[in-house]
């Protein structure tokens, strides 16, 4: 399965992935830890541990305060 990652305010990856794969899958091949973001699809928050079922997702990066 091909799958666009576009990390908002960065770049747009074209990944390809297994068929069990799941969205922290997605993350690594872009240096990303699901820690440190939000994987969204259609603008809805998607658990990283849920098989891939989009061909396009968004991911934002999650901001730390002090």
């Amino acid at each position: 399965m091909r799958v666009t990652v576009d990390i908002a305010g960065e770049d747009t990856h074209e990944l390809e992935v297994g068929a069990d794969a799941t969205y922290a899958d997605l993350l690594a091949p872009v240096d990303l830890s699901p820690h440190e973001v939000s994987v969204l699809v259609d603008g809805e928050h998607v658990p990283t541990d849920q098989p891939v079922a989009a061909d396009r997702v968004r991911v934002v990066r999650l901001i730390k305060g002090g």
